[in-house]
């Protein structure tokens, strides 16, 4: 039996979180998993698990830089004590208009998607960063990235193209979306009885929600950037572009320069905006139900602001798709947060969703629409470091 272990590597704005995968003959078992977490804070933990859950590595480090945190994971994967990876997958928002195929990773690719950082500001220059150190530390290793974009690429001209000056198109400026690995392992997870008109919702720290037809991206609603779309837990989602020009011209009052008041804006948009902002308490889910349960008006308005832009998206993408089979809840909130899911589909009932509430009394996976709903309702995790696996398997075989 041939051997093939896959390491996979998604890098966060504080976070480096990656697993092994044993791909040989045709095999998709999971060896272990770990990640480094709390860069830059005084909270720093690296840890690995085995895939029953065991805990191999478990520490506190001192984690300033990006370099220290890489640098634990490399030193952990070349000690002896785990298979060395054969190939490497890395997980990638948005390489831009010039680079929408999950491919083999080169220097100047890397510089290439560097070109459109501003695209997914708070995660292209860390995913580049993790794959220039991933070519010199793991030499010889071919490396593949893997785009959230690619699963979108379907999408028609009509959804993708923006409602601005062709100048501007020309520079890439469209629709992208995110989340798309998420979405492309839900499909992976119905096969072989994918429903013909789907709509899934990423729900996390970062949410998203996509309208798929024939298994295929037909709409989602992140746009040029993570930030649009449905409210995240410090993401503006789309809102009216005359907001954020009264908030830069109150910026540019006091900012040194042009781009010192965007990059202001940015921190608004992206990191204090949200649930965090409606709330002025957390961009946590749980800490805002704890927090509704004991009186908090403004955490109960970010919570109702949450579910309200979901039951608009919602219906929007009915319409699209012209009817609906299938809604699929995912991710962090959408698994777990069993009273947004009841929230949401309470106010769906136009569609004849049905929840039975003791179905949705659970978390995890599970269908939680009762018998006689004529739509489904299912929860369903998302396995994307599968999905990663499969690309770099495939593309080493091509």
């Amino acid at each position: 039996m041939s051997s093939l272990p896959v390491l996979v590597l998604n890098s966060g704005s504080s976070s480096i979180k990656f697993s092994v995968y044993e791909a040989g003959d045709g095999e998709r078992t999971k060896l272990f998993e770990g990640a480094v977490d709390g860069i830059g804070t005084d909270l720093g933990k690296f840890w690995i698990k085995d895939a029953n859950g065991k805990k191999l590595v478990d520490e506190t480090p001192a984690l300033p830089t990006r370099a220290v945190a890489f640098k634990l994971v490399v030193d952990a994967l070349h000690s002896g004590k785990f298979p060395a990876p054969a190939a490497i997958g890395h997980r990638m928002v948005c390489g831009g208009p010039t680079v929408q195929n999950n491919q083999l990773i080169t220097p100047e690719l890397i510089d290439e998607m560097e070109l459109y950082t501003a695209f997914a500001p708070l995660h292209t220059p860390i995913a580049c960063y993790i794959m220039r150190e991933s070519l010199r530390l793991f030499a010889g290793v071919p490396n593949f990235v893997c785009l959230d974009s690619y699963f979108h690429r379907t999408m028609p001209e009509v959804v993708r193209h923006m409602p601005i000056p062709a100048e501007y198109s020309a520079m890439g400026v469209r629709r992208y979306g995110a989340h798309g690995i998420s979405y492309e392992s839900i499909i992976h997870q119905l096969q072989p009885n994918v429903p013909e008109k789907l709509i899934v919702a990423h729900l996390g720290n970062g949410a998203s929600i996509s309208a798929i037809l024939h298994g295929q991206c037909l709409d989602t609603s992140m746009g040029l950037t993570p930030t649009g779309g449905i409210i995240s837990g410090t993401r503006t989602g789309d809102i009216d572009p005359g907001v954020l020009l009264f908030i830069l011209r109150k910026i540019a009052e006091t900012a040194e320069n042009a781009t010192a008041a965007a990059d202001q804006l940015e921190v608004v948009a992206s990191k204090k905006a949200g649930l965090l902002g409606v709330s002025e308490l957390s961009n946590d889910m749980r800490d805002l139900r704890d927090a509704i349960n004991a009186g908090n008006a403004k955490a109960r308005l970010a919570v109702d602001k949450f579910n309200w832009t979901l039951v608009k998206w919602i219906g929007s993408y009915v319409a699209e798709l012209g009817g609906l089979d299938m809604l699929v809840f995912t991710g962090g909130i959408g698994e777990n947060d069993i009273a947004c899911r009841a929230e949401v589909c309470a106010s769906l009932g136009a569609l004849g969703i049905v929840l039975d509430p003791a179905r949705n009394n659970f978390r995890g996976e599970a269908v939680i629409s009762a018998d006689n709903s004529p739509v489904k309702v299912r929860v369903i995790p998302p396995a994307e470091d599968l999905i990663i696996v499969n690309h770099v398997v495939r593309l080493l075989a091509a």
